[in-house]
């Protein structure tokens, strides 16, 4: 059973205003700690977790979390998610090197799962204070104005994230006369925010590699049900929620058509 969707937002914008905007923009140099190069973790991350398991414990009994903070400290943690119980996916800060640096383009991402499927998800904003939501089978939704994810339309004309090897690639062969491929969008550097352009409509693929479970199930449910397709590169299998860093590569599209031009034009 989905719990409350509306009483998830209410957690999740509640726990964004209290540790999250109080610290955008004033984060003392005790409230910054590098995890690795480029791979950052801030007082904002480590408070908005522990708030978001509480009261999201409280509000499905029973349920475990993997949230990022916790599970990267001790992966022992993502067992949870090869069990039977409702587990929660938390990401407190998704874009942390953006809030780190004064960005604003950072996501408090959220997702609801058991038994092997994602049966809800959130993507919160904290800076334009909007979510998106989506339950599975229930339509993808901003408030009270249902999503619908760009149409199809020729390669040429389709705009998307790429990382940057793929796009450097891409680019290359596009220079040499190689093939005709999309065109790229900047990156937000935030994978919360690039779901949110996807759910709404505003670009039409992305590609990521190296899936954790926490950035990427919610926003592929939000996808999915507003009407794109995606699929996993190596196996065309759908999405799961897998119990660790899943190693395969997830391209999303319009429909399945698309995805499969889009494939191809991408290359290995």
């Amino acid at each position: 059973m989905v719990p409350n969707i509306d009483h998830v937002i209410d957690i999740i914008r509640r726990v964004a205003a209290a540790e999250v905007m109080p610290r955008f923009g004033n984060l003392a140099p005790g409230d910054v700690v590098e995890k690795g190069p480029g791979n950052y973790a801030t007082t904002a991350d480590t408070e908005a977790e522990r708030l978001l398991t509480e009261a999201l414990m409280e509000l499905v009994p029973g349920s475990a979390v993997v949230g990022e903070e916790e599970t990267e400290a001790d992966p022992a943690r993502f067992a949870a998610l090869a069990g039977v119980g409702p587990v929660w996916l938390i990401d407190p800060v998704d874009g942390t090197q953006n809030f780190v640096e004064g960005r604003p383009a950072f996501a408090v991402i959220v997702a609801f799962c058991q038994g092997g499927r994602t049966l809800a998800g959130w993507i919160h904003d904290p800076v334009s204070d909007v979510t998106l939501w989506a339950a599975d089978g229930e339509g993808a939704w901003r408030g009270g104005q249902r999503l619908r994810a760009a149409a199809a339309a020729p390669l040429t004309e389709m705009t998307g994230f790429l990382t940057s090897r793929v796009r450097r690639r891409l680019q290359a062969r596009q220079e040499a006369g190689l093939s005709r491929g999309p065109r790229i969008t900047a990156r937000h550097k935030c994978t919360g925010r690039e779901y949110m352009d996807l759910g709404q409509g505003t670009v039409h693929f992305a590609q990521y590699r190296r899936l954790k479970p926490w950035d990427h199930a919610a926003g592929i449910l939000i996808h999915r049900e507003a009407g794109g397709f995606s699929g996993l590169r190596e196996s065309r299998r759908p999405y799961a929620p897998h119990a660790g860093i899943l190693d395969e590569t997830i391209l999303l599209a319009p429909d399945e058509a698309t995805w499969t031009a889009l494939a191809e034009a991408l290359g290995d």
